[in-house]
């Protein structure tokens, strides 16, 4: 190889040989080894795992340092914090390469992080990336940790984020629907049943019943997060805390409820909390069940909108595009579709990861990263969804109120 090419990389040795890894590059061998195993959904980690991750790795850090570790290198200490700090904030986000989807339980995630901060701490004190005898992202970076407790928690605090943004998108979407409930309180329509006319009720009520219903899924959101809570910290490897002192397994996890000011408690149990994934089949039965009410809304809508001339048009949702190639004029519900087909692949990862959580053996589920993409995709879609479909649909729906006199007067 020319020595100009040489020199633009670094030889990085492991267990199973030597690779050449970019000079310039914050990750190192184990990084450069999954990115050849795993091109799979050629997506990285979320970037909310990554940034969760950071905050993970600066408990364990401060917890560390606290118990002595690195009493004789001040410098040292302090730039593994700030590299950690850099991570949780965004900063270094983008050196979190590894695919989404990955063997080993999680491995190319925690080590691509170990490596990321080790390199960064290491640039921060003036040395140079790879020079792993002054910051290791084993000794230093993964001090008294094992991926089997970092990546379940950094997952569930990833998760806990995404629940309270979610939350704000229920809680104004219910607002929406309120809004519409009172507007629409005097407007006399038919009501339906197995889609044949019914007993007559008001617009307003039918809004009402979805604002009850967004109601009901903000409360169970609100409520899943202390699922989520109880973390393994401190477990390392199968739970039972090997190779990681008393103190540092006692005190971690209070230091990341410091740092989060999320309440997050150590699992009573922690062999039973690294084996067992069934919070993640908890908390998303709670999406999915917010999945179906936005599906059963978004599918009342359109039929209340079809038409115009043909279909029930009782009320009409905001046109937002040209519904048509070929027709003129027409303007479909795309917002309600939208919604809908976020809806639909959430109920999927739902199954997911039900079918994930329970094919975990022994002491480990090996599966978690596969958890993670359905768990923290279904959590960003539907805080998305919700959002759009609370501003470009429900906060600017009209009604039709001399249809609805006519179906009433007309019905049976």
């Amino acid at each position: 190889m020319p020595a100009n090419v040489m020199s633009a990389f670094r030889n990085e040795s492991d267990l199973l040989g030597e690779l050449p890894v970019p000079a310039a590059a914050l990750h190192g061998i184990h990084t450069v080894r999954a990115l050849d195993n795993f091109p799979l959904a050629l997506q990285p980690v979320a970037p909310g795992l990554a940034r969760a991750y950071g905050t993970v790795k600066l408990a364990c850090a401060r917890t560390n340092r606290a118990l002595g570790s690195w009493a004789e290198d001040a410098p040292k200490a302090d730039a593994i914090e700030r590299a950690c700090r850099e991570l949780s904030e965004g900063l270094l986000e983008q050196h979190i390469v590894v695919d989404r989807l990955q063997g080993g339980a999680g491995t190319s995630t925690n080590m691509n992080v170990n490596e990321v901060l080790a390199n960064r701490a290491l640039e921060l004190l003036g040395a140079t990336p790879g020079t792993y005898d002054r910051v290791s992202p084993l000794q230093d970076i993964n001090l008294h940790q094992s991926t089997n407790d970092t990546y379940p928690t950094a997952l569930r605090l990833a998760a806990v984020v995404a629940l309270r943004e979610l939350e704000g998108r229920v809680v104004a979407l219910q607002e929406a629907f309120q809004a519409a409930e009172k507007s629409f309180a005097h407007i006399v329509k038919v009501g339906r049943t197995q889609l044949q006319d019914a007993v007559l009720t008001t617009l307003g009520r039918e809004m009402g019943a979805y604002a009850e219903a967004m109601n009901r899924d903000r409360w169970r959101i609100y409520k899943c997060e202390e699922r989520l809570r109880v973390v393994n910290l401190g477990g390392t490897a199968i739970g039972t805390g090997l190779a990681a002192p008393r103190q540092f397994i006692f005190r971690v996890t209070d230091t990341l409820r410091e740092l989060t000011g999320i309440g997050f408690a150590r699992a009573e149990n922690l062999v039973d909390a690294t084996q067992n994934a069934d919070v993640f089949v908890e908390v998303s039965g709670i999406l999915k069940a917010h999945a179906v009410s936005l599906l059963k809304i978004c599918g009342d809508l359109r039929l209340m909108d079809s038409g115009p001339e043909a279909g029930l048009r009782e009320i009409r949702l905001p046109a937002r595009q040209a519904g048509s190639s070929i027709m003129p004029g027409k303007v479909n519900p795309v917002i309600p579709e939208a919604v809908s087909q976020v809806a639909m692949l959430v109920m999927g990862h739902d199954a997911t990861i039900a079918y994930t959580c329970a094919a975990g053996s022994l002491e480990l589920n090996p599966f978690l990263p596969l958890v993670a993409v359905c768990l923290l995709e279904s959590l960003e879609l539907l805080g998305r969804a919700d959002d759009i479909f609370c501003r470009h649909c429900v906060s600017g729906l009209e009604v039709d109120e001399a249809r609805c006199r006519e179906h009433v007067l007309n019905s049976t």
